[in-house]
């Protein structure tokens, strides 16, 4: 069965109207897989050491580093159980480049 003229066009220009939208879509999806990602663990350190690239705090004794995906370090230090981070959480944009950096999406 074959549609009359007017009808096909209109569904080529309702076709052109969704595929705008494309680029809008693909990067929301990115950016919930990046978010969802940014939250895993990327390395563990346990160490009683002061010289590490982000400690500005000097001596805090024995602790537990926990570096995520998304660039932000917890640090529990050990005695007290007092938490403390170091660096920030990225977001959208920034987010979205390292996503692709480490995972190739």
């Amino acid at each position: 069965m074959e549609f009359p003229k007017k009808c096909k066009q209109t569904v080529c220009q309702e076709e052109k109207e969704m595929t705008q939208y494309d680029d809008t879509v693909d990067r929301q999806r990115r950016l919930i897989l990046a978010e969802k990602w940014a939250k895993g663990v990327k390395t563990l350190h346990a160490h009683s050491l002061t010289s590490l690239w982000y400690d500005d705090r000097g001596d805090d004794g024995s602790v537990m580093d926990t570096e995520y995906n998304d660039g932000l370090v917890m640090r529990e230090i050990r005695e007290t159980g007092e938490i403390v981070y170091f660096g920030k959480s990225l977001e959208g944009d920034e987010l979205l480049q390292h996503f692709g950096q480490h995972t190739g999406k």
